[in-house]
């Protein structure tokens, strides 16, 4: 079979689609036929050496695909050859990739491939952060930093079909515009002198719950632009700073700060996971949810799906389309 293949860590154009081994399930997974494979920071981080996991070189990079079962490891019941699904996974910018069956989600048969590729981790991280541990209630202020990316549109969107309403930042008018057709209620420059005080006018004072997904000042401004008894959501640092919060901040205004691993937490807790996302597909049917996927790729276009995310072209969610 084929795969994108990192041979060495550094930058994304060194990436090559290369003839590989055929994968083959262990105990407790699967192989999966994948049709399209999310595009994400994560694999920006992971040719460069930067993540927090380092799969031995050679490797495939890809962390979400959907696609069809095609192979069973031993002690899978819960699952057939020729389900449609959706997974996190360590290599699926390939042709079939491996998945562990306990976290691997059923698709309802309106989620088509793309869309379903574009949300394992963007939809997953938000319904973790927003629901599991900011328990996000109708009417609260929601701050999202970085919200023209995947995480940050899926967060908006899932935002307002909770009933809260949101203040979305993102650096670039194109960026902003992802937000907004996301459903922000208020998008902001992340660049502009007085972003603090524009965070608080929006919000009536101070945002109830914020997630950065960016760091660095982004986190500082979130942080300075919670109300007392906030909640801010740590999910990643796509701005290459990871902050240093200063306490006595916390402390003044009684905050909770409150990490978010999406990959880690379901693969510990796979039958909450699943009905996270049946939860998720549900406000879908009902028309509450919008995934969007903003750009596709070609399978052998996938070093520069990671380059343009790597280098803030991509706006919104990028899927490869590793199948026609």
């Amino acid at each position: 079979m084929q795969a994108i293949v990192c041979r060495a860590y550094g930058p994304p154009k060194d990436l090559v689609l290369s003839d590989v081994p055929e994968p083959q399930p262990g105990a407790g997974q699967i192989v999966i036929d994948v049709h399209a494979a999310g595009v994400n920071f994560p694999d920006v981080l992971l040719v460069q050496g930067l993540y927090q996991v380092k799969p031995p070189l050679p490797f495939s990079p890809g962390v979400e695909v959907a696609g069809v079962v095609s192979a069973l490891g031993d002690g899978v019941r819960e699952l057939r050859v020729g389900d449609r699904v959706a997974a996190g996974v360590m290599g699926g910018f390939a042709q079939r990739a491996v998945a562990q069956a306990a976290t691997t989600i059923v698709l309802p048969d309106g989620v088509d491939f793309v869309t379903a590729a574009g949300m394992v981790l963007t939809y997953g991280t938000a319904y973790h952060a927003l629901v599991d541990r900011a328990a996000l209630r109708a009417g609260e202020w929601l701050y999202v930093s970085g919200a023209g990316g995947g995480v940050g549109t899926a967060a908006v969107d899932l935002a307002h079909a909770l009933g809260a309403r949101s203040v979305a930042a993102a650096s670039s008018a194109e960026k902003r515009a992802a937000a907004a057709r996301a459903g922000a209620d208020v998008v902001l420059d992340a660049g502009a002198a007085d972003l603090v005080d524009a965070i608080k006018s929006a919000s009536e004072g101070g945002v109830a719950v914020a997630l950065d997904n960016v760091g660095g000042e982004q986190f500082d401004a979130a942080l300075r632009a919670a109300r007392r008894d906030a909640r801010l959501l740590v999910v990643g640092f796509a701005g290459g700073t990871i902050p240093q919060i200063p306490a006595n901040r916390i402390l003044l205004k009684e905050l909770d700060v409150r990490g978010v691993y999406w990959g880690d937490w379901a693969a510990r807790n796979p039958e909450r996971n699943r009905t996270n996302f049946a939860a998720l597909f549900a406000l879908m049917a009902d028309g509450k949810l919008h995934p969007h996927v903003e750009a596709t790729y070609a399978f052998a276009d996938a070093p520069q799906a990671i380059a343009d995310l790597h280098e803030r072209r991509l706006v919104g969610k990028g899927v490869v389309r590793v199948r026609p």
